[in-house]
């Protein structure tokens, strides 16, 4: 196994990265957020609260809430010694509101834009200055307590390394109207200077921004746009090893082999401490981060206080690039440098022991990683705040994507009648907040297909029986007939015949089959389908049907006809005419149960399915992925490459050029939780059946997260969480631009043009004369998709057959098949022949 793949080896709970992200929730009633984590301590003037209890794995009961304080921060909060702050304007004369006072560590006291005499518009800037360089990923954010007046709605996050440069903000967003502490995420990096801008007060109540304490999150562990380096060719020398009692030797951190181990001299007389080991690279490159992987079954040994230095000659190493203290746990733990550092040696010396227990050091695995190259590995832009979590999410016409939650903006239970909903707009980027009431539906949880008209259905969930249409056009929610099931968790596609299919779904609305259903958008009702119960499609999840039927990967085909390849391994057709019947397509070649994995239609009767785990949650995912190929109602699967980390709760996109990008998701799955997090993407190529590296995510992406692809080609992926008072919430997203998109500096590549041609509606069968510019050499449909709960049965590329019609024209013929293109919103774009895609246009199919 190499270092940096999802780890086998497991004692209890899975090791990992835990990472804090933007948007983490606020904390619970009662604690303050400012409390110190990985040894470094708060602020003396702040005060102390009980810590985070780490209860990993802790999942809400059935409809209920999930504890609070289910996941122990992993960021540190930084000191705040010595640290001022200055402001763009602040109040002085009717009140105390001086920027200082965010520092004071005393929540009664705050900062206030000026407000007496002629109030200063927006916007209202507040800059901390730490007088020293660290690594920082969050702003916290506290609003003050005794007034809604001056919380911040529009907000832009910028950083500087002298006060004077500041670039392009690294976050923004919007968050939502109530008093609750806010995490405010970026990726992490190194800085002096942390500059939070207010562009608008979250109620609209006037031109105030107000702010009772801010703090700073420093490394979470993990390191944004950085890739893995190959350790082929390294080698590892340390102060002292073992090698009279046992095999500790230093060369052991680079074998691959998390069974063996370095560890300090401890036979006769122990090695003291400090104890360091140098990596040498046998070449100079960049370095942005250190990950060092503890020994497994014992805790002896675990480095506690460390530092890092780099050389580029081995003998002058300078000052550290990463200082800190790392938690008594055997999870894998990431140093992120105060910036990339040019070196062929790195040097990680250790101080302390974590838990006291001896003189010792040891260590199973160290890796390295580097910049990530964007023309290579894409690149991330910055962290969206929203005021939801985006738990569901569906692409819509005019560069919009719409989002909702719950009932609440961070947490579900209960059946409210009501949802948090939100749109990006993705040309201006700004978020707008919307309490959905009329429709009696708490959306959490739903079933979601795209209607052949374009507008989004949305079924079940935490409101087990209700069905909601949203309506772009209009802007507003609908509702239809409620279904004859209950249910939550459920899978949904539109069929060829415009008609709606839900099936399984045990989550929510009681016991018992929850077999298929069909919605008509003529009579808006829905008619029983006796002849497809839910239970032939079901994994062996040892929780039953309430986790067996869930999720379940959809793929319409001719006729009405529907594939069922997942996530149970046996695979089944299904018929929705009359009372409808389920039959058995074979099984997904040597692949088990695939729970919370997912599938992709890549090509015309192609899909590649991706990780997943035997059970629902705390079973081991599995790093495999399979191609299944349909030919008529012949069904072939077959294994392809494998991902190179196990992976279950990611998000998987197909892009115009074929290729598949999968976002997120955790080798040991538990909701809730950020433990084992993937952060590298990886991306599937038809041709070669292999997965590459992607550039790092900043936040991690698990239970509760989504990802879309754009009209722009780019990837949109935010969410996780809506745990209430927990420390894995993520209400934010990134936009992602895959490498297809630039050149190997990181400049945009050149793009096809659509200039003309496309009308908002076309049928089957029908042919575009389409007015292009620059090198086009393909067309292809992207059906426009909905996301939710890892599953995404609305995504299918349909490549388009073209021919030249003269200068700049081009004639594309849409497939009269609508098994094949189905009804509703698509994305056509053009690409060249290096697979560049051009800005698409919505057309609708119908």
């Amino acid at each position: 196994m190499k270092f940096g793949r999802t780890h086998a080896r497991r004692r209890g709970l899975r090791r990992s990265h835990l990472l804090v992200a933007a948007g983490l929730a606020a904390v619970g009633a009662g604690l303050t957020p400012w409390l110190g984590i990985a040894g470094q301590a708060p602020a003396a003037s702040a005060p102390r609260p009980t810590p985070f209890l780490q209860q990993a794995g802790t999942t809400p009961p059935h409809h209920g809430v999930a504890p609070a304080n289910a996941m122990r921060r992993a960021a540190p909060v930084l000191d705040r010694t010595g640290w001022t702050v200055t402001a763009s304007d602040q109040e002085t004369a009717g009140q105390d509101g001086r920027a200082a006072n965010v520092l004071d560590g005393d929540e009664t006291t705050l900062w206030h834009s000026k407000w007496s005499g002629t109030a200063t518009p927006f916007p209202h800037s507040v800059t901390i200055d730490m007088h020293r360089t660290a690594v920082v990923s969050a702003i916290l954010y506290r609003p003050r307590s005794d007034s809604a007046n001056g919380r911040i709605g529009e907000y832009s996050i910028s950083l500087s390394a002298d006060g004077q440069n500041w670039g392009t903000p690294v976050a923004g967003g919007t968050l939502a109207d109530d008093g609750g502490a806010k995490s405010l995420g970026f990726a992490p990096q190194g800085t002096r200077f942390v500059r939070l801008t207010a562009l608008s007060e979250a109620g609209g109540r006037g031109p105030w921004t107000a702010a009772a304490e801010l703090n700073l999150l420093g490394d979470p562990g993990t390191p944004a746009a950085t890739v893995s380096l190959s350790r082929s060719g390294w080698t590892a020398t340390a102060s002292d090893e073992e090698t009279a009692a046992e095999d500790g030797r230093a060369a052991n951190v680079l074998d691959g082999d998390d069974a063996t181990i370095w560890h300090s001299r401890w036979s006769g007389t122990p090695a003291p401490l400090p104890h360091s080991i140098t990596i040498d690279m046998h070449r100079t490159q960049a370095v942005s981060a250190l990950t060092f992987q503890p020994r497994q079954g014992k805790a002896n040994g675990r480095p506690g206080a460390f530092s890092i230095t780099t050389s580029t000659d081995g003998a002058n190493f300078g000052t550290p690039v990463s200082m800190g203290t790392w938690r008594d746990d055997d999870t894998v733990k990431t140093a992120t440098f105060t910036r990339t550092r040019s070196a062929r040696y790195i040097r990680l010396t250790v101080t302390t022991e974590a838990g006291g227990r001896g003189p010792w050091t040891s260590a199973s695995e160290i890796g390295l990683s580097g910049p990530a190259t964007a023309g290579v590995h894409g690149s991330w832009g910055r962290i969206t705040g929203f005021p939801l979590v985006p738990v569901a999410t569906a692409v819509l016409p005019g560069d919009k994507l719409l989002a909702w939650s719950a009932y609440a903006t961070d947490r579900f239970g209960g059946s409210n009648g009501y949802t948090q909903t939100a749109i990006l707009d993705l040309k201006t980027n700004r978020v707008t907040q919307r309490r959905i009431d009329h429709t009696g539906h708490d959306m959490f949880c739903p079933g979601i297909a795209m209607l052949a008209d374009g507008r989004v259905l949305v079924t079940g969930g935490s409101n087990a029986e209700k069905a909601s249409i949203y309506d772009p056009v209009l802007d507003d929610w609908i509702t239809t007939t409620d279904m004859n099931i209950p249910r939550g968790y459920q899978s949904m596609t539109l069929l060829s015949t415009g008609e709606a299919f839900v099936l399984g779904g045990s989550w929510s609305g009681g016991a018992g089959d929850k077999a298929g259903e069909v919605w008509s958008p003529e009579t808006r009702t829905w008619r029983r389908l006796t002849g497809v119960p839910a239970s032939s499609a079901q994994t062996a999840d040892p929780a039953g049907p309430y986790r067996s039927d869930n999720h379940m990967w959809l793929h319409a085909t001719s006729g009405g006809k529907v594939l069922q390849l997942g996530p149970s391994k046996q695979m089944n057709w299904i018929t929705t005419t009359g009372a409808g019947s389920i039959t058995s397509a074979g099984t997904r070649a040597d692949s088990g149960d695939a729970m919370t994995g997912n599938a992709v239609a890549y090509d015309i009767g192609k899909l590649l399915t991706l990780g997943g785990s035997p059970a629902y949650e705390k079973t081991p995912a599995t790093r495999r992925a399979y191609t299944v190929d349909l030919s008529g109602d012949q069904v072939r699967a077959a294994r392809t490459g494998d991902m190179a980390h196990a992976r279950a709760f990611s998000n998987s996109v197909v892009l115009p050029d074929g290729k598949v990008a999968v976002f997120g998701g955790q080798g040991y799955p538990v909701p809730f939780s950020d433990a084992t997090s993937v952060l590298a993407p990886e991306l599937w190529d038809p041709a070669t059946g292999s997965f590459t590296p992607l550039a790092t995510m900043a936040v991690p992406r698990n239970y509760h997260s989504v990802a879309n692809l754009l009209p722009d080609g780019r990837i949109f992926s935010g969410g996780g969480g809506l745990c209430g008072d927990c420390a894995t919430n993520h209400a934010d997203g990134a936009v992602f631009t895959p490498p297809y998109l630039l050149n190997s500096d990181g400049s945009p590549k050149p793009r096809p043009v659509i200039a003309g041609g496309v009308p908002s509606r076309a049928a089957p069968g029908t042919s575009l004369t389409v007015d292009t510019e620059g090198s086009v050499a393909s067309f292809v449909l992207m059906r426009a998709a909905a996301a939710t709960h890892s599953t995404d049965n609305d995504q299918r590329r349909v490549p388009l057959v073209s021919t030249a019609a003269g200068s700049g024209k081009h004639t594309v013929r849409i497939p009269s098949d609508t098994g094949v293109v189905l009804p509703g919103n698509y994305l056509l774009f053009a690409l060249d022949a290096q697979g560049v895609p051009s800005i698409a246009k919505f057309l609708t199919i119908s």
